[in-house]
């Protein structure tokens, strides 16, 4: 019974990595960084990706409170915050939330401040999704990892 419920884990994270490779969630940059986990390691990938949480939410709240100053828009730091944003989420494989920065950065490259706050509201909501999806998919491994280590004593007679 113990493989069974590993096995219906294993399938439950391989359906939702299938879902998020099949939305443009996430690409295979992602792969890589999950076949840099090892036993000795067991726990880079999801480390890697709440140490890019962190960092992602001070970024959105920087670009948040850049834009909320009307007359005094900073354009060249939203951009390094954009490109710090693009950066990070590139090395994880957070596709998607990449591709909107790379709008969002257009609309700041051109001074477009309606642009900015639409292209900030859609990359919040990229993001969040992203979190919501990733920790998902962290909880259904620590289930299987954590069902996996249960050893029940063999009634010998």
């Amino acid at each position: 019974m113990l493989g069974f419920g590993a096995d219906r884990l294993r399938a439950d994270m391989n359906r939702l990595l299938a879902l998020l490779f099949h939305q443009g969630i996430l690409d295979e940059q992602f792969l890589q960084l999950q076949q840099l986990q090892d036993e000795s390691s067991p726990n880079f990938v999801s480390e890697v990706v709440n140490i890019y949480f962190q960092e992602s939410e001070r970024l959105l709240k920087n670009l948040r409170a850049l834009l909320i100053e009307r007359e005094l828009t900073d354009y060249k730091k939203m951009g390094n915050h954009l490109n710090q944003l693009m950066g990070s989420s590139s090395s994880i494989g957070a596709n998607r939330v990449r591709n909107v920065c790379i709008a969002f950065r257009a609309n700041s490259e051109q001074n477009n401040r309606a642009g900015c706050l639409g292209t900030l509201e859609v990359l919040e909501h990229e993001y969040c999704y992203l979190k919501s999806k990733l920790h998902e998919l962290f909880q259904i491994e620590q289930q299987r990892v954590l069902g996996a280590g249960v050893r029940y004593p063999m009634h010998q007679n």
